[in-house]
């Protein structure tokens, strides 16, 4: 039976999935220097051999943000549960909520995280580029954070 798991791929033999089970993998905080507030990250896959693709579940309490940021090959976010605000440079900010899918372009500065009165979970999948998926700017301005969201 433990055959059937297995295929022939490129002259080697590899199982057709793995599982992560819940609760397998510690949550990390935030990292100051990255985030405002308290950030939680499960992590929830990361690059298969000969993939660069990876996921998190980013958890932001009331008032957290990320920093700007990009991502060289794009990002995608989820909103699993609450309410933030994303901005793009340059751009407005703008609500999102739970169900909502964001896509971030290839190299577009931005920053994402929770309202200042509500929580917000999301799950992020980006690709790396030379084993780099992100690169870290300057932190969010609580000016920058508060300022009037743009309604679509």
């Amino acid at each position: 039976m433990a055959e059937l798991a297995k295929i022939a791929f490129h002259n080697k033999e590899i199982s057709m999935q793995t599982i992560k089970r819940s609760g397998s993998q510690p949550s990390q905080k935030g990292p100051d220097e990255y985030f405002t507030g308290t950030v939680r990250i499960d992590p929830l896959f990361q690059p298969v051999e000969g993939g660069r693709v990876s996921g998190g579940l980013v958890t932001f309490e009331p008032g957290a943000r990320s920093a700007w940021h990009t991502h060289p090959l794009g990002q995608h976010l989820i909103v699993v549960s609450g309410c933030g605000w994303t901005q793009c440079a340059g751009g407005a900010k703008k609500e999102i909520r739970a169900g909502d899918v964001i896509s971030c372009p290839c190299g577009k500065k931005h920053w994402h995280g929770a309202t200042a009165t509500t929580a917000m979970s999301h799950i992020a999948i980006q690709e790396a580029l030379d084993g780099k998926a992100v690169e870290w700017l300057e932190k969010v301005t609580d000016d920058e954070y508060l300022m009037e969201v743009t309604p679509d």
